[in-house]
């Protein structure tokens, strides 16, 4: 017995004709007697008499007429209200810093104009907190850069972002051309945090090339250390995306390593067993679209 076969057998009963019941269902008549044949069967009792050519309702067709009333009456505005919290909803987005500086604005405008009523609550947080986040599901999705292992993850590409070295205008290295890996040892760098994607690939990577970096300081704010790179403070490995107005600006110039160039996706990532509702679906679909010019 579904809540479909009690819509079926009130519209009978409403409308004294299992044809007239059919009509204003939009469906078959052998559809709407098969309906009634399983509610009967299902409480083994009979709910209509036709005698001579019309339908009366039973003493238990009316005990059921009036239960089954209060039940749709019930489900109908359970399924209103579910439908409605459904079109207010909440989605709770995580950003990596280099995500939520240069594209979490822009992505989360886009989810706003596809979805009325909908609330996002955006935390920027370094990659390794993002991924903690969303197992212990304070937050339902996140946008981040570089490699997430975590195997109860859905990890889904959306985007190419470079890792660059950059000198402010104090700097020796900042009109040089092109530098061997060689040339980086010993040099002071500003950093990001330990947990940043961005300090452990590059870093990691010029380690194994037996180069070792002087950490003169160390940031979680991106904008301090731009701010420390300008000064005169050291180098620093930032996203491509962070640096691209300083650098037109000629603020800070991109150091140019021989042979070398330090990709990494940016990437949707969520719990492989998170129920994917409306909004998560919607904001999915921004993120694969997203579109910006090749670096």
């Amino acid at each position: 017995m579904t809540i479909r076969h009690l819509k079926i057998f009130v519209t009978v009963v409403k409308c004294g004709k299992m044809r007239e019941a059919a009509n204003t269902l939009f469906l078959s008549q052998p559809t709407i007697s098969q309906a009634i044949r399983e509610l009967e069967a299902h409480y083994g009792v009979k709910l209509f008499e036709r005698l001579s050519h019309k339908l009366y309702v039973t003493q238990d067709g009316e005990r059921l007429f009036q239960q089954a009333q209060h039940i749709i009456d019930a489900f109908e505005g359970l399924d209103a209200v579910m439908k409605q919290a459904a079109s207010s909803s909440v989605l709770r987005i995580g950003g990596s810093v280099t995500v939520g500086t240069c594209l979490l604005h822009t992505l989360v405008t886009q989810l706003e104009s596809s979805l009325e009523h909908i609330e996002a609550k955006v935390v920027i947080n370094n990659t390794s907190h993002i991924e903690e986040q969303i197992l212990n599901n304070t937050i339902d999705i996140g946008v981040v850069e570089g490699l997430v292992k975590n195997k109860n993850f859905m990890n889904i590409p959306i985007y190419e972002d470079e890792l660059v070295i950059v000198a402010g205008k104090e700097h020796p290295f900042y009109q040089v051309k092109e530098l061997s890996i060689s040339q980086l040892e010993g040099q002071a760098f500003v950093s990001r945090e330990e947990g940043s994607i961005e300090r452990n690939q590059y870093e990691q990577y010029l380690l194994e090339n037996g180069i070792e970096l002087k950490q003169a300081w160390s940031c979680t704010n991106t904008d301090a250390i731009k701010r420390a790179v300008m000064n005169g403070r050291g180098l620093a490995i930032l996203s491509k995306l962070l640096v691209e107005k300083e650098v037109a600006k000629k603020e800070l110039s991109i150091v140019t390593i021989k042979d070398i160039k330090m990709s990494r996706d940016i990437q949707l990532i969520y719990h492989k067993d998170k129920f994917l509702s409306q909004p998560m679906q919607t904001f999915i679909s921004i993120c694969q679209a997203l579109s910006l010019p090749s670096k």
